[in-house]
Formats: structure tokens, sequence, C-alpha cells
């Protein structure tokens, strides 16, 4: 079974979406196997994180900055892949540092997740999108 998820973005963040997973898999209705996910795009990421405290959001943010600044910054002078504006190719490098896909156990009562953990697209660039992720359910 699949489903297409759409996130709407505003620009860099976490955007947590597992209320949406949960919604499908009550309309599937006792699904068991694994869930997998996977984004479309070569500049966002997928990740399990916290969702009690939005500041851990936050942090993972800022810390990405920090890492991987835009490539008009002095430290980022070695980059050949400019012409799509100064955050696209440090997008393309968090991408490449973070997971793109995840898999998810399913218990037959939902998402295999700790009290704690939410699903979340990691966005990357600074324009606004909408982003695909596939979601596929096997086992």
């Amino acid at each position: 079974m699949q489903k297409q998820f759409y996130i709407p973005t505003r620009g860099p963040g976490l955007y947590e979406f597992t209320p949406e997973l949960r919604h499908w898999l009550a309309e599937v209705g006792n699904a068991r196997g694994m869930l997998t996910l996977f984004v479309r795009h070569t500049s966002c990421s997928l990740l399990i994180q916290e969702n009690a405290d939005p500041e851990v959001q936050e942090d993972l943010q800022a810390f990405f900055s920090r890492l991987v600044p835009p490539s008009n910054h002095p430290a980022m002078s070695y980059l050949r892949h400019t012409y799509e504006g100064p955050d696209d190719m440090p997008a393309h490098i968090k991408a490449a540092l973070l997971p793109v896909s995840l898999s998810i156990p399913l218990t037959g009562e939902g998402l295999g997740l700790g009290t704690w953990q939410g699903v979340y697209l990691f966005e990357h660039r600074d324009a606004p999108h909408r982003r695909q992720i596939l979601a596929h359910i096997s086992g």
C-alpha cells in the first residue's frame, strides 16, 4: 500500500507530519509491518526527532546552519554550484548528511514511535516549497 504526502514549507526548519501519518494509518486500519518514507527531493531530509519541546527543532536548525552556511559565506568559497542561490548547494550538502528515507515499524495500533518522537521533514531551502513524501507499507 502506498500514499503520497505533500508537505508545504515556508523556509528552513523542521515540519512535523506525524498527525498526517497517523490519520492515514487509521484509515488503513490495523496495519502491521514496516512503513518506509522517502522524500522525493535532493534539498531536504526526513528525521525522527523529539516533538515535545520546539527548542529542539530550533536548535537543530541553528546547528545545521552553522555547520553548513550559505554559499556566499567566506568559508564556503570553494563551492561551484552556486547559480541557484546561496542556499541551494548547502541544502544538498545537508541532505547528503541526513536521511532522505525512514523505516518505522507498524504495530497494528499505529506507528511504533517512542513517547516523544515525531516524524519531520527538514527543509533546507529558503524559499517555500511543496515537498513530496512517498509512504509505503510492506510486510
